[in-house]
Formats: structure tokens, sequence, C-alpha cells
């Protein structure tokens, strides 16, 4: 069933929100791992890392899965399919590895981080921990911005033997 361009609207709007909350929090992500890499203030560090777990438990799941659901019901739900063009199916990749970054990814660092900081302080904060939360962030930087660029832009057509077998 297609959806009408009214309801593609509708979709595509929370779809750009959901999309738009990943960004920003990225960006606190940034923010609060620099603050904690320039200050030696145990507690503040502490209150970075919390505010990282809980929105790594809340704001980043639910952005997440919202994004990939509005997504699959936009593909679904127009002429550009799930399999159709090469740029959808380079998405549904990078919302896979998205997926795994968010979903466990992003909690597992910022609790291995705040764990370290609650037990040992200052002492026992992991260099690992924050370079899996850099890495984590980074990757996920980048994929966000080359999925809104090849969103926009809708390269390398559609798949030829797709069209063919579908005729």
């Amino acid at each position: 069933m297609k959806l009408t361009k009214t309801a593609r609207k509708w979709i595509l709007i929370p779809h750009i929100l959901f999309s738009a909350i990943m960004v920003g929090n990225m960006a606190t992500f940034v923010i609060l791992n620099i603050t904690v890499l320039t200050t030696s203030d145990s507690f503040l560090i502490t209150s970075c890392y919390k505010v990282m777990n809980i929105l790594s438990d809340t704001s980043i799941k639910a952005s997440t899965i919202g994004a990939t659901v509005t997504g699959i019901i936009l593909s679904v739900g127009t002429h550009y399919g799930l399999f159709k063009y090469w740029w959808i199916i380079v998405k549904e990749i990078l919302t896979v590895l998205l997926i795994g970054i968010n979903l466990w990814g992003m909690y597992s660092w910022t609790l291995e981080a705040l764990e370290n900081m609650v037990e040992g302080g200052l002492e026992t904060q992991s260099t690992l921990a924050n370079l899996d939360l850099w890495t984590g962030i980074v990757l996920q930087i980048i994929t966000l911005v080359f999925l809104f660029v090849i969103s926009k832009f809708k390269p390398w057509g559609n798949r030829k033997n797709y069209n063919k077998r579908s005729r």
C-alpha cells in the first residue's frame, strides 16, 4: 500500500525529528566528553558519565528506534521500496550499524566509564572506556551526516536487476 502525499509528509516529519534528536544527542556527548577530558573534578566527570548513560538508555534508544521504524514505513509506503535503490540499501546497512552503536554500544560504554569513576575515582578512570565512547560518537556523527547526504542526493540509481525481475 502506497502512502498518500499527505501521509508521507506526516511520517517524514517524525523521521526527520528522530534523526535530529540523534544528532543532538551526539553533540551533547561531544560536549560532555570534552568536559571529561578537560577537568580533574571527579564529581563533574561522574556527573557527565551519568548524563551520558541516562541519554544512552532513553533518548538515544528512542530516537534510533523511531528513525528506523519511520524510515521503513517511508520506504515501504513509497515508490522507493526497501531494495529497489542502492542508496536505500546503503542506508539500511548503515542503520544496522547505528542500531548496534546506539542500542548496545553507547549504553555499555557509558556504564563502564561510570562504574570506573564510582568504584575508584580519577585513578581508575578508563582511557579505553573513553576511547570507546569517542569512537562511537565519531562513527555515529560520520554515519548520520552520510545518511543525510545520500537521502538528499539519492546517488547510484536503482538496481537494474531488481527492476527487470519486478516487471
